[in-house]
């Protein structure tokens, strides 16, 4: 069964450092539709998540400011019936904070614990949604194919649950379980972590698709969301803007020390992108080395006619400013022993146009990603040394599982815009599971971002997670 089970160490449900859970108990195979009900299994989580944002010096665009949150989940898996399943996942979140002194458009990272635009409209500090919602069918060889709501994990899309609710899409998905692993999907509509409806995949809000206050939080409003591809730019230019996002991804290993992957997506009548790329594993006496390249090459279907070669809107310094024609080159080397992992990395974005992938799944992830960094905006080189202790612990961190990195970002100072500065980040983080209690889990991630072009942009962006399952 997808998402299936893990069986480890008598927990119900294991939470990896990246947020995707793993479910410990393997669904039973049922000769009837009333047992397809009465033998599944539920699984609950309950979760605090808090965030503290500070910047160099406070002013009318930066403030400091701290929102809490609390938040719950059932999931209840069904059965299996003649290879039929089902998945039913519903989840809750409370925000805590002072929208007077920290207005809830200037809420960075917390923002995910609440929808915005569903404070601004009504006053709601909650959330409530279902989350998942799906049909599944197992009986294709090694193949599953979903139907409905559900968490898709892919180069391109994540469910990103690091927040309170995580990253949904409504469609078709098939996953390929066999020797070679894939993905294929038609995703008709995307629900964002702060958003309580679903909306479109590659559409942003205006005045032209919704009425009330802040239209602009009613579709698809992601950091790394194009802005110029609004609602009335769409239409006015005969585009949809409920097209779907088709996605597609196989993985494999032609041989034991070579692996191999590629991916694309597609918008249609907008925007397309296709990524391949290929580690090559090399042994020695307690540890391994492993190179690795990753391209990625963006294909303009009309999208850079309507909103321009930048997902700010302001393409200053962009050779053709109407082109959404781009790409990027990765490489990185991975040292790995039992206990320790060093991954060294480089990314470069040509100077062409801004890689748009507003779905959780970030083009440098593996590579130069860090918490909170966008960084394939046009002509970005970034660097970046991370060390990961414990990165082996298979979702039980009973030794915790320690993330340090220090990445360096070298953005276009002819461009405009924000995520276009010269920057150092650092990161720190820790992930603990309890001995006593090893369905319990904290974690505490911390990032300061040392801005080169700018007097009074350092900023320090901390978060504290806890988490317990059963």
């Amino acid at each position: 069964m997808l998402y299936g089970y893990q069986a480890h160490g008598g927990c119900k449900a294991l939470l990896k450092s990246n947020g995707e859970v793993l479910y410990c108990q393997k669904s039973k195979e049922v000769e009837s539709l009333e047992a397809l009900f009465a033998e599944g299994n539920f699984y609950g989580r309950i979760r605090s998540n808090n965030f503290v944002y500070r910047w160099e010096r406070e002013d009318t665009e930066h403030d400091n400011h701290a929102i809490a949150g609390i938040g719950a989940s059932v999931v209840f898996d069904s059965a299996i019936y003649k290879e039929f399943y089902m998945r039913l996942g519903l989840y809750g979140s409370q925000a805590f904070f002072d929208a007077q002194s920290d207005p809830v458009a200037r809420l960075k990272a917390g923002k995910d614990l609440l929808s915005r635009y569903d404070y601004v409209n009504s006053g709601s500090r909650s959330m409530g949604v279902v989350g998942q919602a799906y049909i599944g069918y197992g009986g294709i060889g090694d193949s599953e194919i979903l139907l409905g709501r559900q968490l898709v994990e892919s180069f391109y899309t994540r469910s990103n649950d690091t927040k309170m609710i995580p990253n949904t899409f409504d469609g078709l998905t098939l996953h390929l379980n066999g020797a070679i692993k894939g993905i294929f999907g038609y995703l008709a509509k995307q629900k964002l972590r702060d958003h309580t409806s679903s909306h479109s995949v590659l559409a942003y809000g205006d005045s032209s698709c919704d009425s009330h206050l802040f239209p602009q939080w009613s579709q698809n409003d992601d950091s790394a969301m194009h802005r110029g591809l609004t609602c009335s730019a769409l239409r006015a230019a005969g585009k949809p803007t409920d097209a779907p996002l088709i996605i597609g991804e196989l993985k494999g290993k032609p041989t034991e020390t070579l692996k191999v992957g590629a991916a694309f997506y597609s918008v249609p009548e907008l925007l397309s992108q296709a990524m391949g790329e290929a580690e090559y594993t090399l042994h020695f006496d307690g540890f391994t080395l492993t190179p690795g390249l990753r391209y990625i090459r963006q294909f303009d279907n009309g999208a850079g006619a309507v909103g321009g070669a930048s997902y700010t809107g302001d393409t200053t310094g962009y050779e053709d400013p109407d082109s959404l024609e781009g790409g990027m080159i990765g490489a990185r080397v991975v040292a790995k022993t039992p206990l320790y992992k060093l991954n060294l990395a480089y990314t470069h974005v040509f100077d062409e146009a801004d890689l748009v992938t507003p779905w959780r799944g970030f083009p440098t992830a593996g590579y130069t990603r860090s918490m909170g960094i966008y960084n394939w905006r046009a002509n970005t080189k970034s660097y970046r040394l991370e060390v990961v202790k414990n990165y082996a612990a298979n979702a039980l961190y009973i030794d915790p599982l320690v993330q340090l990195s220090i990445l360096y970002i070298d953005a276009d100072d002819k461009k405009a815009g924000y995520h276009m500065s010269d920057e150092v980040y650092y990161y720190a983080g820790v992930v603990k599971n309890l001995s006593s209690v090893p369905s319990f889990q904290w974690r505490v991630r911390v990032g300061y971002g040392d801005i080169l072009d700018g007097d009074g942009d350092d900023y320090l962006d901390g978060r504290f997670e806890l988490n317990y399952l059963f």
